[in-house]
């Protein structure tokens, strides 16, 4: 009898990757990974001459088929595999990682007319410059007492979806009329597998505002956002929202020869790449909080109860398991964090340093951070560097770095940096405890997960609870594996739920970090002080970094217009 394989694609801020998986063991065969072409597009699109405004970010879709395509074959080339020996494939993606299109899925700025007009690219979930339409969502939501803000939190981010939406609208109307359909990234590329458009549940439910019992927020709503707005779901979008696990279709004839893949190879639903990252690490039962720690950071769990805890960016039924309420938190700088001090902070004798031991400067930033003790650099920083997305849901806040004097090194700055992430982190873990959430137990997965003691033994230290690192490598894209072979189902060799693929293709535990006692009363202490900096500057409506924000944007717009 022949193995069956899956493969899992995940496609994340800065690359596609590819993975190849035994479908009885969970045993990952093959790996590929490449970077996006065009990476993130926020100065100049591709024509090389039109500008994008400030806390833009887009990406170029064709970058995601060919990234697709070259990783699936390289795979398949460098494993042996017959095509026909897999059985399913499951994709996930960013979110809200969002493009406007055609009917049959092209995307606008693959149209001659519309290559030159920014609205017509993707919105990277990192795509903040909707962040006015979000204040006046939140603001009309909240005084028509409108049920959906509660799964949500209290307050939609300028990151989800009809923020992005309606500043298409308000910016290039030229771009809303020509769009028959606005997709998830995660909805797209299964269209372009399948042929076939099949919205998630996932992606729609946090990203959304989709409710499984409810579905989207009324016509009357839209309307009393803007007139326009008001059959946007009907005209744009689709109320057929179908579960996690579901299968899509399959693999077609045309999309056979891009990817090498045989024709009628089960294809499932997309998937947000955190919410597929839980599945990946074999987690089947409630009360779990998974950290996905990569480029931002989001932190999930599912439970038995539905809880609605203000500054989380969702509760969503079915969003991750079946039968089970999904909760997502996170922070928006994690990885991103660290590689900006790494590209723009560190002088040069750490550089040298690296280069002779053959280290990357971030793995000697690492060691040398780590025989710095707790507080003795004398700094605090507020992890804010792409806004703040829980408990604060804030896109305008920056990032703050205090305590600095002229001995200041930037080892210290850096550890500093990692200690802030961990401080957010606790928050948000508090923030669910605080209102309820029940979690039994910490798991972390991804690369800084995978790859730095350090980080993950100061997480461990501030936080004050074990922390546990998922065995199973690729964890986004084993989720996205395991949902191929739940779309192939028993007959084809796969599984026919969730739960079962889990536990069979699931590696369990490989490592815990626990609190060191002597960290811990130190830790307290500026985590204390952690929480008045994030109060006053996160939670006052005047902040003075807001201000800041505000008067960069107005220089930015004038040398735009003045070229100056």
């Amino acid at each position: 009898m022949k193995r069956k394989f899956v493969i899992g694609i995940d496609f994340g801020t800065l690359s596609t990757r590819t993975i190849l998986t035994n479908v009885a063991t969970g045993e990952i065969i093959a790996v590929a990974e490449r970077e996006y072409p065009h990476k993130i597009i926020d100065k100049v699109l591709p024509d090389c001459v039109t500008m994008i405004g400030p806390d833009w970010a887009l990406q170029h879709p064709a970058d995601y088929l060919e990234c697709a395509s070259t990783t699936i074959q390289e795979v398949l080339n460098n494993s042996g595999i017959d095509p026909k020996q897999i059985i399913g494939v499951g994709t996930d993606f960013t979110e809200c990682t969002m493009l406007p299109t055609k009917a049959d899925g092209t995307p606008l700025c693959m149209i001659d007319a519309f290559k030159s007009t920014p609205h017509a690219y993707v919105k990277l979930w990192k795509h903040h410059a909707a962040a006015e339409e979000a204040d006046k969502l939140n603001e009309i939501a909240a005084s028509r007492d409108e049920d959906f803000l509660a799964d949500y939190g209290g307050k939609i981010s300028s990151e989800w979806m009809f923020p992005k939406i309606w500043q298409i609208l308000n910016e290039a109307p030229e771009i809303y009329e020509a769009a028959d359909r606005f997709m998830e990234l995660a909805d797209w590329i299964t269209l372009q597998l399948t042929g076939v458009e099949k919205r998630n549940s996932c992606t729609a439910g946090y990203k959304a505002m989709w409710n499984k019992q409810n579905g989207y927020p009324s016509a009357a709503f839209f309307k009393a956002l803007d007139p326009r707005l008001e059959q946007v779901i009907d005209e744009k979008m689709s109320r057929d929202i179908f579960p996690v696990g579901h299968k899509a279709g399959e693999i077609t004839e045309g999309s056979s020869q891009w990817t090498g893949l045989a024709v009628g190879t089960a294809v499932s639903v997309g998937i947000g790449d955190a919410h597929a990252a839980v599945i990946g690490s074999g987690i089947t039962k409630p009360d779990i909080l998974l950290m996905v720690m990569g480029t931002s950071g989001c932190d999930m769990l599912v439970s038995n109860s539905n809880i609605k805890v203000p500054g989380i960016s969702g509760v969503c039924e079915d969003g991750i398991l079946p039968g089970f309420y999904g909760y997502e938190a996170g922070q928006s700088c994690m990885g991103d964090h660290f590689a900006w001090f790494a590209e723009h902070c560190v002088p040069e004798r750490i550089e040298e340093e690296a280069r002779a031991a053959n280290k990357k400067v971030l793995e000697l930033l690492n060691e040398k951070a780590d025989n710095i003790r707790p507080g003795a650099s004398g700094l605090l920083s507020l992890d804010w560097w792409n806004g703040n997305r829980s408990i604060l849901v804030d896109a305008d806040l920056t990032g703050s770095i205090f305590g600095l004097t002229t001995a200041t090194t930037a080892e210290e700055i850096y550890k500093s940096l990692v200690e802030a992430v961990a401080f957010g982190k606790r928050m948000i873990i508090e923030n669910f405890i605080n209102h309820g959430v029940i979690i039994r137990e910490i798991i972390a997965t991804g690369g800084i997960a995978e790859k730095s003691p350090f980080i993950m033994q100061t997480f461990a230290d501030i936080i004050g609870k074990p922390i546990h690192i998922a065995a199973t490598q690729q964890g986004t894209a084993m989720g996205a594996a395991m949902l191929g072979a739940v779309a192939a189902g028993s007959r084809q060799g796969g599984y026919d739920t969730i739960q079962r693929a889990g536990r069979e293709m699931g590696k369990g535990i490989k490592k815990t970090y626990t609190p060191r006692p002597e960290h811990r009363q130190i830790y307290d202490e500026l985590y204390s002080e952690y929480v008045t900096l994030h109060d006053y500057f996160g939670r006052n409506s005047d902040s003075p970094l807001k201000r800041l924000k505000k008067i960069k944007i107005k220089t930015m717009v004038e040398r735009k217009e003045t070229g100056k």
